[in-house]
């Protein structure tokens, strides 16, 4: 497998996300990416520049876009790319973001997006309010088309929907436990402490995620355990499963019938912490916040 990573905006949360993914892919993967600059042109030119320099490969099966790239126009200038399976990823949609005045908001940039996911093949969304909001204002969206307005864009684009909450790398914060806490939490986790910082690489999700993003393209052809695509991942499950829900996107093209394999790769793939503590055990652990806005 080799997954195709472009980003046209590379700052911020968008290069966290890629950034992420590289590492987890590591040989896997090919990032190619535009500076965090004038963000109106990237939406606007990206594709024409990504046509020149991404390189050809026949090792692609996956490529993975945020959503201020006309993916419409770079499959159309690199048919090479359309063929593969594309996933969006939207950080936010331009269809409701705030503007001071409904006439400052330029049609152009939720045009390209609703092009964009008609072409792709998964459209994930951080958020369900960000996926939700987005669906339900493309009908009023289109009605600013003065005449011969395409209809039922919603229901087209809907199926291909899904909600993966952007995956966030806590910091270590093992310092501030007193010893008693880090030597229970060592305990009932099973993760060993390296020096000053924790291995993580004892965690089953973990090791999961990275032996499925290293699978061969054999074993997907084989329809061994072959996942489908969730319209929903749980909130907490975190990292580990936000990827391997990244690598599910590599399916082959399989019929819509049950895999029997499916529940039990559920049960295997899903990383929980609070699965395997106790409602004690479970207040022991540091508590993290996560302020999820713009400063």
């Amino acid at each position: 497998m080799c997954v195709l990573l472009i980003e046209a905006f590379y700052g911020g949360s968008h290069k966290q996300l890629m950034d992420l993914l590289q590492e987890e892919l590591q040989e896997d993967c090919v990032l190619c990416t535009l500076p965090a600059k004038k963000w109106h042109w990237r939406a606007r030119t990206a594709a024409l520049y990504f046509m020149q320099t991404v390189p050809m490969s026949p090792n692609y099966r996956i490529l993975f876009a945020s959503s201020v790239l006309n993916l419409a126009e770079l499959t159309a200038l690199r048919p090479d790319l359309g063929k593969l399976k594309k996933v969006l990823y939207f950080h936010e949609n331009q269809l409701v973001y705030p503007v001071q005045k409904c006439q400052e908001r330029d049609f152009q940039y939720g045009y390209n997006q609703i092009l964009s996911c008609l072409v792709a093949d998964v459209v994930v969304f951080n958020s369900a309010f960000n996926m939700e909001s987005f669906l339900t204002s493309i009908g009023k969206f289109m009605k600013l088309i003065p005449d011969h307005r395409p209809k039922d864009l919603e229901e087209i684009i809907r199926p291909k929907c899904q909600v993966l909450y952007f995956p966030v790398r806590f910091p270590d914060v093992s310092r501030f436990m007193p010893e008693h806490k880090l030597a229970h939490f060592e305990k009932v986790t099973g993760i060993k402490r390296n020096g000053d910082a924790y291995q993580t690489v004892g965690l089953p999700g973990q090791q999961k995620c990275r032996a499925l993003m290293k699978t061969s393209d054999a074993a997907s052809k084989s329809g061994l355990c072959e996942a489908q695509p969730r319209l929903h991942t749980t909130q907490h499950e975190g990292l580990p499963s936000s990827l391997i829900a990244v690598a599910r996107l590599n399916e082959s093209e399989a019929s819509e019938s049950t895999n029997p394999c499916q529940e039990e790769d559920k049960q295997h793939l899903t990383f929980n912490l609070s699965n395997i503590l106790s409602e004690q055990d479970y207040q022991q652990r540091p508590l993290h916040i996560v302020w999820p806005h713009r400063w």
